[in-house]
């Protein structure tokens, strides 16, 4: 008995010994997470030390995670599923994979599990984790596009016009408004080699004219689209041709109104946070169509730590983890809360547009293509060509287009992937 209590003495002192010094929880589970997101070395550092590790010392949960290329990440979940032995618990990667792996049975449906609380999700992205009547993912991250514009360029909005609710039409008129009033051009756009004018030309005008990306492209609203693009492109800046980031342009005061990717106009904002704004992109016709780069959380089905693995999915969605993973990433958050989070600044002015654009109520969620395979880089090139011949070079619309839409179609059947959304 003497001995007894002495052992548990010792034991009990090496355990405030171990709290004490501050030494790591020994893990009573392990999580294994794969992921095809955060694959830079610096990102996967990151997720580690500020993320997992703080997650582990509070819950002994250990997480190890793993950040593939999609093609192995793929094929080793395929494999798990084949052999009905599932070794991952937790699964990350982009909306475009889960088509794919739903068809082969792999991801459970989420819907029964416990809420998440303290969190809303933007509806539009729950939607799209909604496949076969099932909940197959839970948003994770998002990245997209905005309008920024130097708070100048407010002065020359046309009556009435709230910036967030803002059309194509009212954009043509705030261009012209600020081209006659200024004496030159003030709105912009990347449409160089090596910028993104391509994807807000399938992403966001066509679905906004016509409903689709790609089916009505030659279509009595197609016509209309390009003939509107004619008409801006007379107030736009000439070097919208040759810009390949709207960054730079803005703080130069080139231009006071641009579209571009967030990443490539975020340096503007946090050079001179308090001179920008960023809102939604414009609506058209059919609606307001964005392209929303989606993540999201699965769980294979038969995995080991069901109880574990949503614990790691509450702590990715939590707003506070959001928040860390836009500072560290750039990656924007699923969730309403997450802005209350976000300190002023620049990321605050893009989050807040972010946050509006994926919620707001007349939105078109535009997805980009999967299945083109290594042709997918011959997608993008038929809109910028066609814009150069059209707006740029004056060659008709309706032969053009013609043209243009039997290339496409020829992409689509030869490849057999099916047209994007919407």
């Amino acid at each position: 008995m003497k001995q007894r209590r002495i052992l548990i003495l010792m034991i009990t002192a090496a355990v405030a010994t171990v709290a004490l010094l501050g030494l790591p929880v020994v893990a009573k589970t392990q999580v294994f997470f794969a992921s095809t997101q955060f694959r830079p070395i610096e990102e996967q550092q990151f997720i580690r030390d500020e993320i997992l590790h703080p997650f582990t010392e509070k819950t002994a949960i250990k997480v190890t995670m793993l950040n593939e290329d999609y093609g192995p990440f793929i094929d080793r979940l395929l494999a798990e599923a084949k052999a009905k032995k599932s070794n991952t618990d937790v699964f990350g990667t982009l909306h475009g994979d889960f088509p794919d792996l739903l068809a082969n049975g792999i991801p459970q449906d989420l819907k029964n599990l416990p809420a998440l609380p303290g969190r809303t999700f933007i509806p539009e992205l729950v939607k799209l984790g909604q496949m076969n009547g099932q909940q197959v993912y839970i948003p994770w991250t998002q990245a997209t596009y905005l309008m920024v514009a130097n708070k100048k360029a407010l002065a020359y909005l046309p009556t009435g016009v709230e910036l967030n609710a803002l059309t194509y039409e009212q954009l043509l008129q705030w261009a012209k408004n600020m081209h006659e009033q200024t004496g030159g051009p003030k709105f912009g756009f990347p449409g160089g080699p090596k910028g993104l004018f391509g994807r807000m030309l399938h992403g966001y005008l066509y679905p906004s004219y016509t409903g689709h990306q790609v089916q009505k492209f030659n279509s009595p609203e197609g016509i209309e689209l390009w003939k509107y693009l004619k008409e801006l492109f007379k107030y736009s800046h000439p070097s919208s041709v040759i810009y390949e980031s709207m960054s730079d342009p803005l703080l130069l005061e080139e231009v006071w109104v641009v579209w571009d990717h967030t990443a490539r106009s975020s340096p503007a904002l946090r050079e001179k946070p308090d001179q920008f704004v960023a809102f939604p992109s414009p609506a058209g016709p059919k609606g307001r169509a964005f392209i929303s780069v989606i993540a999201g959380l699965g769980i294979p089905r038969g995995a080991k730590n069901l109880e574990e693995s949503w614990k790691l999915i509450d702590l990715f969605t939590q707003p506070e983890t959001q928040v860390k993973i836009l500072k560290g990433t750039g990656f924007f958050p699923t969730t309403y809360e997450a802005i209350n989070y976000v300190p002023e600044g620049a990321l605050k002015i893009l989050a807040e547009a972010v946050t509006k654009q994926a919620g707001a109520t007349d939105g078109i969620v535009t997805l980009l293509p999967v299945g083109l395979g290594n042709r997918s880089g011959e997608f993008v090139p038929i809109y910028t060509d066609t814009f150069q011949a059209i707006v740029v070079q004056g060659r008709p619309i309706e032969t053009t287009l013609k043209r243009q839409e039997a290339i496409l179609q020829k992409l689509f059947a030869e490849t057999g992937a099916p047209y994007p959304q919407p």
